[in-house]
Formats: structure tokens, sequence, C-alpha cells
């Protein structure tokens, strides 16, 4: 039996990324017994499972709700708060336009993108490759979060007091010059170490 990976998720709302039982349901019940799900540190289900009914199974997961993205060396779905100030003030329109532009790319290796709707940071925006922060009605982004090792470290001020507007296409430039310019399965962090954050300004 061939097998592929694939992931999971149920999209954002006030107090969270959360599955509804339901959905629960309808995975554990369609997967198949010999199918394998993982719980990631990035708020993904990875779910591997037999190649010839993953059509049929996303479909079904998709009718629930869910969201599908592909599993690997690709940018993953926001990472984002539970927007406990509300969906207005906190931006989740905003949240999910950006997830929209940014989730499934390919990337060199892995990528994490954080948002959070206010300055408490709940969603660890700085400990990810890139962070996003509303403040009021203007946004700071981060670049350079790194979780791991013995090294961790926490995002750089990258650029502060952007507009709405302005937000993601800046996040999309920062993935493509990323995309065309680090070498293989080279972190997010790693590159921008060895090419300066002053020379990621000037690109951008």
């Amino acid at each position: 039996m061939t097998t592929q990976t694939f992931a999971v998720t149920p999209g954002f709302e006030v107090g969270g990324s959360l599955f509804k039982p339901e959905q629960l349901a309808v995975l554990g019940s369609i997967v198949g017994n010999d199918a394998k799900i993982e719980l990631t540190t990035f708020k993904q289900l990875y779910l591997k499972m037999d190649e010839a009914r993953i059509d049929e199974v996303q479909q079904q997961l998709k009718e629930q709700g869910l969201f599908i993205y592909p599993a690997g060396f690709y940018t993953k779905s926001l990472i984002a708060c539970n927007f406990c100030r509300g969906a207005e003030e906190a931006g989740l329109d905003i949240a999910n336009a950006l997830n929209e532009a940014i989730a499934g790319l390919p990337t060199p290796s892995p990528l994490k993108i954080g948002y959070a709707g206010c300055a408490l940071g709940t969603s660890e925006p700085l400990l990810k490759d890139i962070g996003i922060i509303k403040m009021r009605d203007a946004y700071d982004i981060y670049v350079g979060g790194e979780p791991k090792s013995t090294k961790a470290t926490v995002g750089e001020l990258f650029l502060s007091n952007i507009s709405s507007d302005q937000m993601i296409p800046v996040v999309r430039k920062l993935i493509e010059y990323y995309q065309q310019n680090a070498k293989k399965k080279e972190k997010f962090s790693k590159f921008i170490q060895r090419i300066t954050i002053d020379t990621l300004r000037t690109a951008i």
C-alpha cells in the first residue's frame, strides 16, 4: 500500500483553532484503521493514509468544514491566537486573509508563521519564522524566531506600524525571497543569519 501524508486544520474563530466533536468523529470513521494521525506543534493534524483514498477522504473532510494543506516543506497554515479581544479588534478577517495568502506555498524548509491579535502574543509569534502582532490599527512584523535547540532565539523586529493593506504583501515578499535565495533545507532563521536582516530589509 502506498501512503501519502496531508495536513488538516479547523480554521480560525474567536476562542481559537478548535476541532468540533463531530468533525473528529467523521475523521476517525473515514480514514481507516491503517491510517496514522499525528498532532503537530503548529496546530495541524498530519494524516498518513492509503494514497488511493486520499481524494475521497479529503472531500469528506472539507464537507465537514475542515481545511486541507500539504505536509512537508511548505508554509504551514497560520498559527494564530484565540482572538480573545473579539473578531474585529483582534483582526480575525485579516488573519484569515493572511492564511489564504500564505498556507501551502513550497519552501526550502518548513515555514511557520504566527499571528497575534494584540501585544500579549499568546500564539508566541516571536518564536516563529515570521511573526505578526496587531498593535491597535497597525501591525509589527518579526522574523527569525527559533523555538528549538539550546540556541533558541526570539524574532527580530523587521517592520513596525504597517497597515493591514501592506502587511500581507510584505509577508508574501518575505516568503518569495526565501524561496528564491535560500539553500535547500536551510531554515528561515539560518537564512536570515547568513544574509543579514539589513539585506532582507533592502530586498523587501
